[in-house]
């Protein structure tokens, strides 16, 4: 049964950061623009809480590359430094132009020395405050301002959290900066009565969600999980940020806690290890996963498990953020404020409370459902 009222407008979103990940989902909703729930495939829902794929349209975008700034967003999702698969022929003018975007620690100085189309192209335009930002969101009418910076923007994260808070529009924070995570942020987000949800968002069937659901299979039959590592390779400029190690700190935090929340026991710093790992050019937006599991089985006999993932990095985030734009504007709807943990515990990494993902799913369909508020 649909809950969705026909009377409901559409949900306007924001975009900061139009890189390869914005570019999948943009791709993505002129995709499924039209056709039924027989034509879902690659969706994790067709219909969520009456809300389709089509009602989600684009009203503001950010960034700081000349080759995207002043350019209409159908146009700019293509522009270099993205490098994802272009799996929508034609995706319509929006009418909307990119915007320059404040820097801060959105760059990190050695991207300079790579090759112009590998890195961004610092605009040479003014970068916005605070107040032109909340202006520009409350003009757009925005429901939701989704979050696509570079690993390791602390500040620019935090900038743009705060014109979200103070313009009341709903946050999707889809990197690992905690916002919907830190106590003190999802209190502020909840005084202000503005939804919430994160923190660094879990791809479809990426290297986090494959290596938590065989942890929990491990601690399910009763296999002693000894040591486990994840090691990543990609050839985007998400993976070329995160050469620079200094910004990886709270990256390494999100996927290690994700796997260890579901360990029947937490393994010692010295016998895990997750990445990110290394940036190889030629990937391009592919992200290559080695996965190693070493354990005990009955006896104390020793196994170990081994594993190869290869996915097409940005695609795989776009699917599940068009859901948690979807959840984030059913909460705005329904008048709940702060971190909305059913969908975060189900879409992130570092949410505010961790469950085993069978359990996360069976929250988020019923806060979906409208069953549960926060759970």
């Amino acid at each position: 049964m649909s809950l969705h009222d026909p009377g409901r407008h559409d949900i306007n979103v924001a975009l900061v950061g139009v890189g390869n990940c914005a570019s999948s989902l943009v791709q993505g909703i002129a995709h499924y623009q039209n056709g039924g729930a027989n034509e879902q495939i690659g969706l994790l829902h067709w219909d969520l809480g009456g809300y389709r794929p089509k009602d989600i349209k684009f009203v503001a975008a950010w960034d700081v590359d000349e080759r995207k700034v002043g350019r209409d967003i159908s146009e700019a999702i293509f522009a270099k430094p993205n490098c994802t698969t272009v799996f929508c022929d034609h995706v319509p003018h929006a009418g909307v132009k990119v915007r320059m975007g404040c820097i801060l620690d959105g760059w990190s100085d050695h991207m300079a020395d790579a090759p112009p189309e590998r890195t961004f192209l610092l605009a040479d335009a003014p970068e916005p405050d605070k107040a032109e930002v909340i202006e520009t969101l409350r003009e757009t009418k925005a429901d939701v301002l989704l979050n696509y910076l570079p690993v390791g923007s602390q500040q620019a994260t935090e900038f743009y959290a705060e014109c979200a808070l103070e313009a009341g529009v709903a946050f999707v924070n889809n990197m690992p900066v905690f916002i919907a995570s830190h106590p003190a942020w999802a209190r502020r987000f909840e005084e202000a009565g503005v939804p919430v949800i994160g923190d660094d968002i879990k791809a479809q069937l990426g290297a986090t969600i494959v290596h938590r659901v065989l942890t929990d299979l491990f601690h399910k039959r009763g296999v002693k999980l000894d040591r486990t590592y994840q090691l990543n390779t990609g050839g985007n400029t998400d993976f070329l940020n995160m050469l620079n190690r200094s910004r990886l700190k709270s990256k390494k935090v999100s996927k290690t806690e994700a796997v260890q929340s579901v360990a029947e026991h937490r393994l010692d710093d010295e016998n895990i290890h997750i990445g990110p790992s290394d940036y190889v050019a030629w990937q391009n937006d592919n992200k290559i996963c080695f996965l190693r599991m070493e354990g005990q089985v009955f006896g104390g006999v020793p196994m170990n498990l081994e594993l190869r993932l290869s996915v097409e990095d940005s695609p795989n985030s776009a699917g599940v953020a068009i859901d948690m734009i979807r959840c984030a504007k059913l909460a705005k709807d329904r008048g709940l404020a702060g971190a909305i943990d059913a969908p975060a515990m189900f879409f992130c990494k570092h949410p505010p409370r961790q469950l085993p993902d069978d359990e996360a799913y069976e929250a988020l369909e019923a806060f979906i459902a409208g069953e549960a508020g926060r759970l």
